[in-house]
């Protein structure tokens, strides 16, 4: 699986906008092959940060994902919104060898 965690902080005017981008992103993103899960979340206590939780089935699918119009609209509508770039992080499933 290939499970990455996205960090955005967006400009407080541009909140709104950037979370109907992000839910239109993950809707389409939810009807790619080999996609497992699209979140996004908003920081309790900070309205202008969020965290998308997107998975794959593996590398490919991940990397297929970019390769999509919908990604790449969202990618041009949100840059502009984020006070810094978007920082993501790589994670991977630990198997139980019980």
């Amino acid at each position: 699986m290939d499970l990455t965690h996205v960090y955005v902080h967006v400009h407080e005017a541009d909140v709104a906008n950037f979370i109907r981008e992000s839910i239109e992103d993950a809707r389409l993103s939810k009807q790619e092959p080999g996609h497992i899960d699209f979140q996004l979340l908003q920081q309790s206590d900070d309205s202008t940060r969020f965290v998308m939780i997107e998975a794959y089935l593996d590398a490919d699918a991940a990397a297929a994902h970019k390769r999509t119009q919908h990604y790449k609209t969202w990618h041009d509508a949100v840059e502009p919104m984020m006070v810094q770039p978007r920082r993501h992080v790589k994670f991977r499933e630990l198997e139980d060898d019980r």
